[in-house]
């Protein structure tokens, strides 16, 4: 495959400088296309052939972070003119798969191995969080002493442009900030004032180099990733300035307006400002119970908000959160099952019921949930579990087939009729978002997690109403 592709690039007559070829082989394709963009900008959709490959010429190359996105996955990679890179990758483990070759596959391999590398310490990090101050920054120092190593090792024996050097010191230092912001939110303890006050004084000294504004790192997943665990923090800081509480919860409104106040003085770029708001305000809505809090969030949101769209979508979201109270009667949604037969969903509940969603656009979301609902059933056959797809019903072959080619079958699995208006009185956010309803098609639960250690405990008391 490589040879073939390369072969094909080598010998067209690119008289300019700044071309480039992106090109390989999907197995496993969840559609016959990928999706090519820059900058959260769409650039073109590529087709796949027969045999499931893809090749694109750049004209004109601008070097960047591109990424490309095929049946609900993600993936970034790096061009820089005269690339021709190719991939191969298996849809059924994306990541993990993923290989390049060809003129620029050396930096892109690099990249998706530090991903991967950063994917497998997430697990670890609750406990690496709970050691010493002292201990927890040693091993975060190491950490990004190692990554700098490799980065070092690699310029030394292939080079690299400054862009790619840049961009993985970013990298380490973006991780490393965040894994900082991070410590005492994970750390065990309640007592969050005297976790921080065990913290060594110089401990958030790079905060003052900061550029919560930075136009270049607008669009870097590490970057965004450490402003949202920042303001965290620093709300938190703040927070326990001003209350007499050692502890305090993630709900509180008091700690939610000091962490939308701060975003509101610090960041001065409007997309920047809009985007955090929103990503903090959503949350708030769906996690608080409190219907007042809610409105003086929202109201907050809508002062600052400068993004119009934003600004519908969350009063729409808000109605939805004060429809679906505990006690309430869930909404008798129109359903589609596999069969292609219209259903309504009250006439689907006639037992304690769990409801959960999925959308191809989610793909490892869609494997695990699938699994876990699978292990449910079995221990729980009392209860009915409902699948969800909230896709475009024009997508509704591709999830049949991802149901197919996973072994998941069709039972209770359902589409919404109308997924655009249902998908909002439901307030389907985060894609995890679960319901229990009891045999009256009573709301038990309005927001709980398969994935949650405390899930089986909330089933159960669903079972015993």
């Amino acid at each position: 495959m490589s040879a073939l592709f390369l072969g094909c690039a080598n010998k067209a007559n690119d008289t300019n400088n700044d071309y480039a070829y992106f090109g390989g082989e999907i197995v496993n394709p969840q559609s016959n296309y990928i999706i090519l963009t820059k900058d959260e900008k769409p650039i073109d959709t590529i087709m796949l052939d027969g045999k499931n490959r893809f090749m694109y010429k750049f004209d004109h190359v601008e070097e960047g972070l591109y990424s490309f996105y095929h049946g609900g996955e993600l993936q970034m990679i790096m061009l820089e003119p005269k690339d021709s890179l190719l991939i191969r990758l298996n849809t059924m483990e994306f990541d993990e798969s993923l290989v390049f070759s060809g003129i620029g596959s050396k930096r892109n391999n690099f990249l998706i191995n530090d991903f991967l590398e950063n994917e497998k310490t997430k697990p670890r990090l609750y406990s690496y969080c709970q050691l010493s101050p002292e201990d927890y920054i040693s091993h975060i120092d190491s950490v990004k002493a190692s990554k700098m190593q490799k980065l070092n090792d690699f310029v030394a024996k292939y080079g690299a442009s400054e862009m790619f050097k840049d961009f993985v010191k970013t990298n380490a230092e973006y991780s490393y900030y965040s894994s900082k912001e991070i410590y005492p939110f994970l750390h065990r303890g309640k007592n969050k004032r005297e976790i921080l006050a065990s913290l060594p004084d110089d401990f958030f000294d790079y905060r003052k180099n900061i550029d919560y504004n930075d136009e270049k790192l607008k669009d870097h997943f590490l970057y965004r990733a450490f402003l949202r665990y920042s303001f965290n923090t620093e709300a938190l800081q703040e927070h326990l300035n001003h209350t007499n509480k050692d502890s305090f919860g993630r709900t509180s409104l008091c700690y939610n307006m000091d962490k939308l106040k701060l975003i509101d003085s610090l960041v001065k770029n409007p997309k920047m400002k809009d985007d955090l708001l929103y990503y903090f305000t959503i949350n708030y809505l769906t996690q608080c119970k409190n219907l007042d809090n809610n409105q003086k969030v929202l109201n907050f949101f809508l002062a600052k908000s400068k993004n119009s769209k934003n600004n519908q979508t969350l009063e729409r979201f808000n109605t939805a959160v004060q429809n679906l109270q505990i006690g309430h009667d869930f909404p008798n949604i129109a359903l589609v099952n596999y069969d292609n037969h219209d259903v309504n969903i009250n006439d689907v509940i006639k037992q304690p019921t769990v409801i959960s969603f999925w959308s191809n656009d989610y793909f490892n979301h869609f494997r695990e949930s699938h699994f876990k609902i699978k292990e449910l059933r079995k221990k729980y056959p009392e209860v009915n579990f409902i699948m969800i797809n909230i896709d475009d019903l024009s997508n509704s072959d591709k999830s049949k087939l991802a149901l197919k080619q996973n072994r998941f079958g069709y039972t209770n699995e359902y589409f919404l009729k109308d997924p655009k208006k249902s998908a909002e009185d439901l307030a389907v956010y985060p894609m995890t978002k679960t319901f229990l309803v009891n045999h009256n098609d009573k709301i038990v639960n309005n927001n709980t997690n398969i994935f949650s250690v405390h899930f089986e405990e909330q089933l159960l008391g669903l079972i015993n109403q």
